[in-house]
């Protein structure tokens, strides 16, 4: 039956009328994926040379049994942010013959199908067999099953978030609070060690292989928590699904489920690939992954907290800043066309948060090999990725209000000064000084964790607190419509 599924999906792919979109845009990902796996597969070849840079004093063994669970941590937290939820159009075969055991199976094993599964593989079996294999063949074994485990647990531990937080997005809020909590409470507040924590199992791994029954113990477990809820909510799914009024016009169909929301982002990533200006605001947000190296290489910068900060709002923040301030210009040429549509403006800011927040994400874990010049690098990104989502998206969109210029995307990027007026300059002082205002004074008095911690709560505040100040930009805008919209019919 299994093969039915296959057959049926694969069918009504190509009968699709988007199918030679989604083919495109299924080679550009691709091709994406296949770049970042060259360069996991790269640190994980050279991975014993980083750790006896990283750590000259520590056997590479010991270092890689410490690193482990760091990994699979913020593995988890990229899983909740980016993983999606696999899909099957259930109701054609839910008044057929066909078993719900069998329907589930094919869902929580289409699940296993993602590039997360292939980063831990690519990443740690190299050094496995390199490093670990040349000493215990047993121990090896033991590292491999573990690491699969410990991998598929993540996965259906994610899903099972995700599916949960779809019926209480508080579950997410909750969750993000958590892991935060988990990392600040190693990097920053030194109450633990996860390091110690991950060497402490890893560590007796070595010793007694048959440990790793217990790491797939839990992703057996989570399997079946996940296939029991999916098997008790199958027609419940499906109904949901369908209470949307309306039919989607979106050509990625993992936006769907964000219903109108989702239909705005895809809109937003078609204007960004087919349009010069705004796909250059998103490439150079990839082009500034690389900015720290121009930080840390230098000695008596790269060990300063002062510019760890600055690299990681740029880092994480660079593509809210450069394309959050021309927020409505993007779409001057149909400005009047929104503004008498359908369209929710409430939920077309939500689809700005959303992908705002999805590139942010993957900036900050496209940023973990910033390691290499210390885990306190790492932990310093993420602060400033929480802050960039929690204060400075409030402050682009609040600026974005006041930005009435007009955009014509049919122009080229290079030295296009077009749309940039005071109100840029402007934007420029909050977003530079308000990490500031709170972290020097901690620095000054020798405080930088106390500092980093109030930075990432203020920025959880804002979070946790998005709808209330969502609110407050709409009611901004709408006190200022007719001057953008006046604005932007100026050619």
């Amino acid at each position: 039956m299994i093969s039915n599924f296959l057959r049926h999906e694969l069918k009504a792919f190509w009968r699709s009328k988007n199918t030679g979109k989604s083919i495109g845009v299924r080679i550009v990902m691709g091709l994406m994926i296949l770049y970042l796996l060259v360069v996991v597969g790269i640190l994980g070849f050279a991975m014993d040379k980083i750790l006896e840079k990283a750590l000259p004093n520590q056997d590479i063994i010991v270092a890689f049994c410490g690193i482990i669970l760091i990994y699979f941590l913020f593995e988890l937290l990229s899983r909740m942010q980016l993983q999606e939820l696999p899909t099957l159009r259930v109701q054609p075969y839910l008044h057929l013959p066909v078993r719900r055991n069998i329907i589930v199976g094919y869902l929580a094993f289409t699940a296993l199908l993602s590039f997360f599964n292939l980063w831990p593989i690519i990443l740690f079996f190299p050094f496995i067999f390199k490093v670990i294999a040349a000493t215990s063949g047993g121990a090896a074994a033991g590292f491999i099953v573990a690491i699969l485990s410990i991998s598929i647990f993540n996965n259906y531990l994610a899903l099972y978030l995700k599916r949960k937080a779809n019926l209480n997005g508080w579950v997410f809020v909750i969750v993000t609070i958590v892991l935060g909590l988990v990392i600040a409470g190693d990097f920053a507040w030194h109450i633990y060690s996860v390091r110690n924590i991950s060497y402490s199992f890893f560590g007796n791994l070595l010793k007694h292989p048959m440990l790793a029954l217990v790491p797939m113990a839990m992703a057996i477990g989570m399997y079946m928590l996940n296939f029991v809820y999916l098997k008790q909510n199958l027609y419940l799914e499906e109904l949901s699904r369908k209470k949307a009024s309306y039919k989607t016009s979106t050509d990625y169909p993992f936006l769907g489920r964000f219903g109108s929301i989702g239909d705005q982002v895809a809109n937003e990533i078609k204007l960004i690939l087919r349009n010069k200006r705004p796909r250059s605001a998103f490439i150079m947000s990839a082009v500034f992954l690389l900015y720290g190296l121009l930080i840390y290489l230098n000695p008596s910068q790269g060990s300063s907290d002062w510019w760890r900060v600055f690299v990681g709002m740029f880092i994480t923040g660079f593509f809210i800043i450069s394309y959050g301030q021309f927020l409505y210009s993007w779409q001057a040429a149909h400005f009047d066309g929104l503004m008498v549509s359908k369209v929710s403006f409430t939920d077309f800011l939500k689809a700005k948060y959303l992908l705002f927040t999805a590139v942010s994400t993957a900036a900050v874990v496209l940023s973990i090999p910033y390691a290499y010049f210390g885990w306190r690098t790492v932990l310093v990104h993420f602060v400033m990725y929480v802050w960039n989502l929690g204060v400075n998206i409030h402050i682009v969109l609040f600026f974005a209000n006041r930005n009435a210029k007009r955009i014509d995307l049919s122009k080229g990027a290079s030295f296009n000064w077009e749309g940039v007026g005071a109100t840029q300059w402007l934007l420029s002082l909050p977003l530079m000084l308000g990490p500031y205002v709170i972290f020097l004074p901690f620095k000054l008095l020798n405080l930088a964790d106390v500092g980093l911690a109030i930075m990432t709560v203020v920025g959880i505040a804002g979070i946790v607190t998005r709808s209330f100040w969502l609110e407050k930009l709409v009611k901004d805008f709408y006190k200022r419509k007719y001057t953008i919209t006046e604005g932007f019919r100026n050619k």
